[in-house]
This record gives structure tokens, sequence and C-alpha cells, in this order.
């Protein structure tokens, strides 16, 4: 089994890896750092290409997705096995289909701080992840991002 670590560029990261190394260390698991890339950033990330000619491949973007994760990892080591997962579409659903392939133990979230119009409007991906997941789903306290 393994324990999912949903992070994205934020600093929430760091809590998130926090308590997934806390509970890999207890139940002597692996930590799979998974970052989603939006599919609103993928397309960014196409039309931002030094050359608009070229398509950006599915494999370049789930590296740069990979490289995020990889980031989080070396911005905040864990004493647990790690591996930096990286995935492109809506980050509820892939977090909560990645997790049911891979025989996750845990999901660890840190959902973000957002106004009661802001969830109205735009939700959340945690509480997706909550509310759609096999597995028990460790929600962090919201944070306010920095």
């Amino acid at each position: 089994m393994v324990i999912v670590a949903a992070v994205d560029d934020s600093d929430r990261a760091a809590s998130i890896l926090r308590e997934a190394d806390t509970l890999a260390e207890r139940f002597d698991e692996t930590i799979h750092v998974l970052h989603v890339m939006k599919r609103s950033e993928a397309i960014q990330v196409e039309e931002d290409s030094a050359n608009p000619d070229e398509v950006v491949s599915i494999g370049e973007l789930r590296d740069r997705a990979s490289r995020t994760a990889a980031d989080a990892i070396e911005s905040h080591p864990t004493n647990a096995p790690t591996e930096a997962i990286g995935r492109i579409g809506d980050p509820a659903a892939e977090v909560v289909d990645y997790a049911q392939a891979n025989d996750t133990r845990y999901i660890v979230v840190s959902p973000q701080k957002q106004s009661a119009t802001g969830k109205m409007l735009f939700g959340s991906v945690a509480q997706s992840i909550l509310l759609n997941a096999d597995c028990p789903v460790v929600s962090l306290v919201a944070q306010d991002d920095a």
C-alpha cells in the first residue's frame, strides 16, 4: 500500500508531506507525492512554448507535473521513501483515480481557505476528494496561501 500526498506548488506542500511522512513511517509505507496539472495550466504551457508551431506532448506535460512533485520532495524531505508522480486533468478526479489504482492506505490533502462565495462558485478539490475517495482521506486544517 502507499500514502498519496496530493500537492500543488503552494506552501501547503510542507504540511502535507510532514503528515504523509508520519503516516508512512507508522505503517511502513512509501509516499507517492502526486501533483495534477489542470488542463488550463497545460494549455498555458502550450501557449507559452518557445516554438508555437510545436505541440507540447502529453509526456512533457506529465514530466512538468512530476517535477512539481519532485520539487516539493526536495524542499520538504521525508524519512519515508518517496516517488514523484505527475498527472494532467481535473485534480480531484485524478487524485481519486490514482489512489484507487495504487492500493492507497491514505490520501493526504490540505484545502485552501476560501470565502463562502468562493466555495459556492469554485468548489473545493479537497472536498471532492473527501466525498469520492474509497480510502481514508486526511484533510489538514485549511490554510491561506502565502
